[in-house]
């Protein structure tokens, strides 16, 4: 009976990690555009609080150039007072190449700039490539009436040199122009256009704190949820393999042991990758999850010492449930055709296995620079050896851990092995799990899980190498 409520309890931590892993993408993404606001309003405008870019010259043969249409009007049903409320104002500066001939510029009612312009020839920028305007040509005349003789213009100005106008944006349909003051085709300008909108820093604020709130409610969740799902129940501690007393301690704090099947399908291989689809959309949550509580048990570490042991043991599970997955299907080998479990605790019956020593005691002043200085030259050996290994953001491109590289080459040839020969290699595979052993003992590291450097070594074969482990004076980072 006492099993009971454990069991019970579990669909209760399946959900709140569910749902905490689905909620921390937004609650970020509210964060990151926050201070992205912020920064912007901070250090992105001008002195008079303007964000502005100057756009490439403005040149047509024709007597105007309009923007399209600008739709500020709002829903069926959504109050006036909410485009009002967003408090901005559009400002242009323009000036004219021919430095002695008037120039004008203007806003005004959509409707009313199409009227006056019916007929006449113009250009309309439809798109803005690299701030290059993009225009489409409107066939008629050659010439329009003077500009500065319509009065249905909201906010203008006109006048040699450069000219400058500010509008404060209200609700309905726009367009601004850009015309010679006398209507005479043959339009060459340089255009600065700046927006300022009070409600930027307001804005930006609300958006941080429904990102500090939401990380933290779902940091909370998955924390919850990582209680009981670090764990292994009552049943699997009991079956689980309990090192003997005689034996030699592991020379490292992570345990990565793989044993290759000794009967693998010729062929599954090649599908493996799509079985395993729901493992990887899983993964990227639980990732996303191990990198916000990586943060939080820094900051952990920093105040207290101590590596939070739930937060340790959901972050382990993380790894482990990597390992399964990518012993069963990508670069961890190819190694087994069982299908890997959804689970984040210990199964001593998989074929594939990783632990991590609890650490203690750890340094508050190593947690500052391991993940980003020390580890560097194990991510530069990593590299070399396996391709991308971090999550990555370089470019377009986005590299996982472990893919690509020599790693992906090697399991590539198992596998051609495999299909013609129906034969593993067994020097090919030990190496295969030498490297993935390499790479999580340094993800470990900057993990923070651990303040023992990674070894410099390539440890091969199926299970860990046994042996002391360092003495005090060894355990950190030299």
């Amino acid at each position: 009976m006492a099993n009971e409520t454990p069991r019970a309890a579990q669909p209760t931590r399946v959900f709140a990690l569910v749902v905490g892993c689905l909620l921390l993408l937004p609650a970020l993404g509210a964060l990151a555009g926050g201070v992205g606001l912020g920064l912007g309003y901070a250090f992105g405008r001008d002195d008079e609080g303007f964000f502005e870019v100057d756009l490439d010259r403005v040149e047509s043969p024709t007597a105007a150039v309009t923007t399209e249409e600008v739709d500020f009007a709002a829903d069926p049903g959504t109050p006036r007072w909410v485009i009002d409320a967003l408090d901005a104002d559009v400002r242009l500066r323009v000036e004219n190449r021919r430095s002695d001939e008037p120039v004008f510029v203007g806003v005004g009612p959509a409707a009313a700039v199409e009227e006056y312009l019916a007929g006449v020839a113009h250009d309309e920028v439809r798109d803005l490539r690299d701030r290059t305007p993009q225009y489409r040509t409107r066939s008629g005349g050659d010439e329009a009436t003077p500009p500065t003789d319509e009065d249905f213009w909201v906010a203008a100005a006109t006048g040699v040199g450069s000219q400058e106008l500010v509008w404060p944006a209200t609700s309905g349909r726009w367009v601004a122009v850009v015309m010679n003051a006398d209507g005479a085709p043959g339009i060459a300008a340089d255009v600065n256009v700046g927006v300022k909108a009070g409600v930027v820093l307001p804005l930006a604020g609300i958006l941080v704190a429904l990102g500090v709130v939401g990380s933290a409610f779902s940091v909370a969740l998955i924390v919850f949820g990582a209680h009981g799902l670090g764990r292994p129940s009552s049943e699997q501690s009991e079956g689980a393999l309990q090192p003997d007393q005689d034996t030699v301690p592991l020379a490292t704090p992570v345990r990565v042991a793989g044993h290759l099947d000794p009967e693998l399908s010729r062929w599954r291989w090649l599908v493996k990758w799509f079985l395993a689809i729901p493992h990887f959309v899983v993964l990227f949550f639980l990732w996303l999850a191990f990198v916000v509580l990586t943060v939080v048990a820094g900051f952990s570490i920093l105040f207290t010492g101590r590596y939070p042991q739930q937060i340790f043991a959901f972050n382990v599970g993380v790894m482990r449930w990597s390992w399964r997955v990518s012993f069963y299907a990508t670069t961890g080998g190819i190694g087994t055709d069982r299908y890997p479990p959804f689970s984040l605790h210990p199964d001593p019956s998989y074929p594939a296995s990783l632990d991590v020593e609890p650490p203690g005691e750890l340094s508050r002043g190593l947690v500052l620079v391991k993940w980003w200085l020390l580890a560097i030259p194990h991510y530069l050996v990593v590299a070399a050896l396996a391709g991308g290994v971090f999550w990555s953001t370089a470019g377009d491109d986005a590299a996982r851990i472990g893919d690509g590289g020599l790693l992906g080459i090697l399991v590539l040839v198992a596998g051609v092995s495999l299909l013609f020969r129906n034969r593993y290699p067994t020097p090919l595979f030990d190496l295969i799990v030498g490297l993935n052993r390499w790479i999580f003992r340094v993800v470990a590291y900057a993990g923070l899980m651990t303040d023992r450097y990674p070894p410099f070594r390539l440890d091969q074969g199926p299970e860990e190498p046994v042996g002391p482990l360092p003495g005090p004076a060894d355990e950190r980072t030299p």
